[in-house]
Parts: C-alpha cells; structure tokens; sequence
C-alpha cells in the first residue's frame, strides 16, 4: 500500500490523514513537539496510522504532505525528500509568519519557497483554498454535477498528476495552473480562496486574481 508521509498535524494534516486511511492508505504524521504528542489522534486513526518525528516521516512516506506554517518551511527535512514529491498546503499569513518582501512584492510564491528549500524534490501545491474540515466533507464522486474543483500546480507533470489523482480520490475535480510561479493565483485572499467553486468557477477566479494584494 502507498504511505503518504504528512509533515504537520495541524486542521489541514490531521484532515488529510483521516480521509487517507478512510481511502486504504497508510498515514505517518509528525508534528514539531513529538510524536508523543499525537497519540489521540494515532488512536482514532486506526491501524494504518503511526505518529512519527518528520524526518521519519518524510523518511516513510512515498510521498510527503508539508503542512506547518510557513514561517517554519526551512525545518522541514531535506535529505529524506530527495527524489520525492512533496505537496504544499503553505498559505502566507503575514500576520502569523512575518513580512516575507518577495511574497509581498510579487517576486516568488509560497511554493516556490518550498521548492527552493527543497531542491531535489518535486513540490506541487495542493489543499492550501479549502477550508480544513472541508477535506472530509465536500468530495463527491467523480462526474458529479457541480463537483467540487481544487488547483495545483508545480514544474514537474508528475507531482501535478500525483496531486489531481488524489483530488479525483478525495472527492474533487482538479484545475492545473501550470508552472509553480503561477501558484499565487490561488494564494490567500486571492478570489479562488476557500469558497466553494466548480471547475469552470475556478479556472474564472484563478483568472481574476491580482499577482499582489
């Protein structure tokens, strides 16, 4: 079975596992206090869960989830990545994570930080617009009217199909923005940001938004 290593076990990770297992995947989580610290929720996941350090996560997982606020992207593991696709659910809270100049004048995005601090991985972005407790509730299945759609995008085709594939088996169509320069245009407070769209939504507000807010 595939294991998918998640680096955080905040709303968005502790989501992402539970639909995870629901779907036969296995689950290792990590967090930045122990794994210690994550036995509640390792028991109400079940078997195909254990709570682990990130690096043995990131270790474990054929492919990883980061998601920790950005302003820790430089603590996540580098070594044990190296070859792998990493999905990115980072949002830019300046408020939380401090002024970052080159999100804030348009000269990179929060992706793309990742994937600079991750230089041999392949970094897609994936769940960062939907609100958390929406990743087990909204899917529905595909070729549903009016199905749910999420972005991606990344430089590498394969993290991106990676992505749309488990969009597919979590309930939602995907739109891909294309390259990873391009992730802004789902970024926080952009129009495509945690509302409810479908695909042909989507794709309207992804055209709509401002490269800075």
């Amino acid at each position: 079975m595939t294991t998918i290593g998640i680096i955080g076990a905040g709303h968005i990770g502790s989501q992402v596992a539970r639909k995870a297992v629901e779907l036969g995947y296995d689950v290792v989580i990590s967090n930045s206090r122990g794994p210690e610290t994550l036995t509640e929720l390792v028991t109400e996941l079940g078997p195909r869960a254990r709570a682990a350090t990130p690096a043995e996560a990131a270790a474990a997982g054929d492919f990883a989830v980061v998601t920790v606020p950005l302003k820790n992207y430089r603590d996540i593991p580098v070594g044990p990545l190296a070859g792998k696709i990493v999905i990115d659910t980072n949002n830019y809270y300046w408020e939380r994570d401090g002024r970052i100049p080159a999100l804030d004048n348009g000269d990179t995005t929060t992706s793309g930080l990742l994937q600079e601090h991750l230089p041999e991985s392949k970094v897609a972005k994936g769940f960062n617009h939907i609100m958390a407790r929406e990743i087990t509730t909204d899917g529905t299945p595909t070729g549903t009217e009016n199905r749910r759609a999420l972005a991606t995008a990344s430089d590498y085709p394969e993290a991106a199909e990676l992505v749309a594939r488990l969009y597919d088996e979590f309930g939602f169509d995907t739109v891909n923005i294309g390259l990873l320069d391009e992730s802004w245009r789902v970024e926080r407070d952009r129009p495509a940001y945690v509302i409810r769209q479908n695909e042909a939504e989507l794709k309207e507000n992804l055209s709509r938004a401002s490269r800075t807010i």
